[in-house]
């Protein structure tokens, strides 16, 4: 076994029929190992180091996921330097750098600090938050969060500045747009559309920064953005728990405070919450990086336990409309829920695809996708004959318009899905097309989020 400096293709051929001689240890996972070692490898690649050297760190970031890994890669440091390992705790051993550990968590310190500051920037000026300036802070709510996240994983990704002045573009341009927009009390329609797709806009340019400074979507950064994609998920998990956590927290700490004769709504509401919520999104950023080995099995688990329920959810739900003849009330509030639904269905198609082998045949759980892609399918076509119903009787609204869009997009997303996963039950098309098709996809829904939040106020006059 001997390393190529030159060719990374090589030495992950090396690594390959290293792992696969291996009797010891199931062959499957291979692929997604394979995925993981060249997004690792491609990362580094990209913040300057020679192909040895990403090699390295890359097999050293994947050993504690796979015993043959560990193995290899004590065996090509020996070859390489041809000194023998440490016994207890050699370079591929120990499960971080320590110092560069400490060093992305005292990164995500500084921008949750930042973040939390910037939530009070329009306090300073003279916009505080019980002043009944909720338009200003539900506008710019992404604007305070969304820069700390992304200059995190440039931090973490060693982004050059050329790169970082690229990536703070977007959000100067989103700023300008939607705090010179003549928005008024009366805006009751283009304010919550605004404040619900910017930040989904913007997630992509989140994703860029995570996936290294990438812009394209497909080949070989299709594997990048399926980590991001997985990265989203477990971020709003973490998100969840940790607000679950601070606001028992802060429950506890104003019900003590109110025992000894002080009134804490203040602090709370003025300081507390807000910086709390804002400085929760990087250190959950560092979260999710710094333990991807213990959450790597959250997703498959969560897939394995909802999947099921959703599919019967949905399956029970077309029954009962089919039997009352009930047909979707296409109010905005339901509209929204509906769409989370779907939202919540892809999820969980990315979910189950992206945590299986790719050469294992087709089990249960993927027929239970599949159903549940289906009724998706379903749902969403009837949801969106009600939406033009709606608009044939009411005329267009931002609401509406809005609706027909998202629910259009997830009916091609969806209908393509089916078509693939039709392919693969049968064998005939690989897991990895799904993977491509889901990831090829994400500027549309990015690109249908800034369509609403910066296109929308001013052609239905900010209503």
């Amino acid at each position: 076994m001997q390393a190529d400096g030159n060719d990374l293709d090589g030495l992950i051929a090396q690594w390959r029929n290293y792992r696969r001689q291996r009797p010891d240890l199931p062959p499957s996972g291979i692929e997604t190992l394979e995925r993981r070692l060249r997004d690792e490898a491609a990362t580094l690649l990209q913040a300057g180091l020679t192909v040895d050297e990403a090699f390295m760190v890359s097999i050293r970031r994947i050993a504690p996921q796979d015993a043959a890994t560990a193995d290899f890669g004590r065996e090509l440091w020996q070859r390489t330097t041809h000194q023998q390992p440490p016994p207890a705790a050699s370079y591929l051993d120990r499960p971080a750098d320590i110092p560069a550990a400490n060093a992305d968590l005292i990164a995500a310190l500084i921008l949750a600090a930042a973040a939390a500051v910037a939530i009070k920037i329009p306090a300073i000026l003279g916009y505080p938050l019980s002043g009944g300036h909720d338009r200003l802070y539900l506008l710019n709510i992404s604007l305070f969060v969304l820069p700390m996240v992304t200059g995190y994983f440039a931090w973490k990704r060693r982004l050059k500045p050329r790169r970082c002045l690229i990536l703070a573009l977007p959000f100067l341009i989103a700023a300008a747009i939607v705090n010179a927009y003549p928005f008024s009390d009366s805006s009751r329609s283009t304010v919550p559309l605004t404040a619900i797709h910017l930040p989904v806009a913007l997630w992509l340019v989140v994703g860029v920064a995570y996936t290294g400074g990438r812009w394209t979507f497909g080949g070989q950064s299709g594997g990048q953005w399926m980590e991001f994609i997985r990265f989203t998920g477990e971020f709003a998990i973490y998100y969840l728990l940790i607000a679950l956590g601070g606001g028992a927290l802060t429950g506890l700490g104003w019900a003590l405070f109110e025992a000894i004769g002080v009134d804490p709504s203040g602090i709370a509401g003025e300081w507390v919450l807000p910086c709390g919520a804002m400085g929760a999104a990087p250190i959950c950023a560092w979260l999710v990086e710094s333990r991807r080995r213990v959450i790597e099995n959250l997703a498959p688990m969560l897939a394995r336990v909802f999947t099921p329920l959703v599919a019967v959810l949905l399956f029970g739900f077309l029954i009962t409309m089919a039997v009352t003849g009930q047909g979707i009330n296409a109010d905005r509030e339901v509209l929204i829920a509906f769409d989370l639904l779907l939202v919540l269905v892809l999820g969980l198609l990315l979910y189950s695809v992206s945590s299986r082998s790719p050469q294992a045949p087709p089990n249960a759980l993927d027929w239970l996708t599949a159903l549940l892609t289906a009724c998706a399918l379903i749902a969403d076509a009837v949801a969106l004959a009600a939406i033009a119903a709606r608009i044939t009787d009411f005329g267009f609204s931002p609401n509406k318009i809005a609706a027909l869009g998202e629910n259009l997009i997830l009916l091609i997303n969806l209908a393509c899905a089916l078509a693939l996963y039709a392919g693969i039950l049968r064998r005939r098309i690989p897991f990895a097309a799904l993977e491509r098709w889901q990831t090829a996809y994400l500027p549309v829904f990015a690109a249908w989020a800034a369509i609403v939040a910066v296109v929308f106020p001013p052609v239905f006059g900010y209503a």
